[in-house]
């Protein structure tokens, strides 16, 4: 069977902490796209961590992790990502590394940050870690598959005829150094080296383990409003976050995909730039970053404070639609046990007109939020297990925000823990 994990929104969350929980109950988890540019903040029995790359299940000894094809590979950073997890008594985790997954070359990290030096101030809020370069050369036809490091005298004429096209660019658009052939040729040994221990066959491993009855999570990075097609174009990202390119980024088919566990938050974050109708500024904006998450909402990958907003039906109904949304998580419902009141967006004016459809990009550039308040339940709600046991009020607005998006709500985190979770039945599955 197999399981997909995904963003509703625009990432951050809680993806890696719903990963991490149902890995107790998977044999195998996949990154499927994305690169080291986004993280999965994971709390658990042996500390906190940060996962850029390692699919979030690496913190069990029955469970292998597997970087699947479409994901976008940096090598250097996964391998000190794993010596970054057993340097802190994580049990080395099994590891594969799909053949056909593409490599971040160390110049798309360059022309990432060149790119974003170029436009200033129209830059795109990118991580600089090389993603929409790599990417473009993947679909360009001029990526480097993990395959061919094995394969010296295609990757000598590669790399010469490679090479020969970017260095048109450093030096006539950049005005920066030109890639040397021999240094980038011995990189890529190096890289050859680090990762053969771990390469195989993905795609055939998991219809092997498919085929034994194994349970599968697919781990995506990021949320709908991210995803190139359907996503706040152009501030998104340049792989598919749709559980659907799950199919296509580990190699199982379509149809093994059973349930699709959208993660949603209690309210709205974001990083980067882009439209967001429900952003909130200022002291009260400042408060719900300080108290938000576990140590407060903060970038994994870059630090940068995120942008706070109140939860947002319209976005979520199409984050989950998108999804195709079996079951909702609803994450760090805990944090907002301090407000007397708690507003949440219910529509999108726009051009004098209400909807709570999502709209296109230039469209939602103009929306202005529709906000209803609900009242607050003023006392802390962790380590409370049951569902009938959390506060009225804060059933309350559970329920109001499963009415308004249509999907059932069926896993509140109430807290940071791999424990912090309550289990409830959705009067939608009914």
């Amino acid at each position: 069977m197999v399981k997909a994990v995904v963003g509703a929104n625009w990432g951050d969350e809680g993806k890696g902490k719903i990963t991490d929980m149902l890995a107790k109950q998977a044999d195998i988890i996949v990154r499927f796209q994305g690169g080291a540019n986004a993280g999965h903040t994971i709390v658990n029995d042996y500390g906190k961590f940060a996962l850029h790359t390692l699919p979030s299940g690496v913190f069990y000894s029955h469970t292998t992790s597997v970087i699947g094809n479409g994901v976008a590979l940096d090598i250097p950073r996964l391998f000190k990502e794993i010596k970054s997890i057993t340097d802190r008594n994580v049990p080395m985790p099994k590891i594969l590394v799909s053949n056909r997954a593409q490599i971040v070359m160390p110049y798309h990290v360059l022309f990432d940050q060149y790119e974003e030096e170029r436009l200033g101030g129209k830059s795109f809020g990118s991580t600089k870690s090389g993603i929409a370069p790599f990417y473009s050369d993947k679909y360009a036809k001029i990526g480097f598959q993990v395959s061919e490091l094995f394969d010296d005298e295609l990757l000598k004429e590669k790399v010469v005829r490679v090479a020969e096209q970017k260095n048109v660019i450093l030096e006539h658009l950049y005005h920066k150094p030109l890639i040397d052939t021999d240094e980038l040729l011995n990189t890529l040994h190096e890289y050859r080296d680090m990762v053969a221990p771990y390469v195989c066959d993905v795609s055939l491993f998991l219809d092997k383990a498919l085929k034994e009855g194994k349970t599968v999570l697919l781990e995506g990075q990021l949320g709908t409003l991210k995803d190139p097609d359907h996503g706040i174009y152009p501030m998104v990202t340049s792989s598919s976050t749709l559980a659907a390119y799950g199919a296509i980024g580990a190699g199982v088919p379509p149809y093994e995909i059973k349930q699709i566990i959208t993660v949603c938050k209690a309210y709205s974050s974001a990083v980067g730039a882009g439209a967001f109708v429900s952003e909130i500024f200022g002291d009260e904006a400042d408060e719900l970053r300080r108290r938000g998450g576990d140590g407060g909402e903060f970038g994994a990958t870059t630090g940068r404070p995120r942008r706070m907003g109140w939860f947002d039906c319209v976005a979520s109904k199409y984050g989950c639609r998108l999804q195709g949304t079996t079951d909702v998580a609803f994450t760090v419902l805990d944090v907002l046990g301090y407000l007397d009141e708690i507003p949440v967006c219910t529509g999108y004016e726009i051009n004098g007109e209400v909807t709570t459809e999502f709209p296109v990009t230039s469209l939602l550039e103009k929306a202005k939020p529709v906000l209803t308040k609900l009242p607050g339940w003023k006392c802390d709600i962790r380590g409370i297990k049951k569902y009938e046991e959390l506060p009225e009020n804060c059933r309350k607005y559970i329920e109001f925000i499963e009415g308004q998006i249509g999907y059932p709500i069926t896993m509140v985190s109430n807290g940071p823990g791999r424990d912090d979770i309550i289990y409830r039945e959705s009067s939608l599955n009914k």
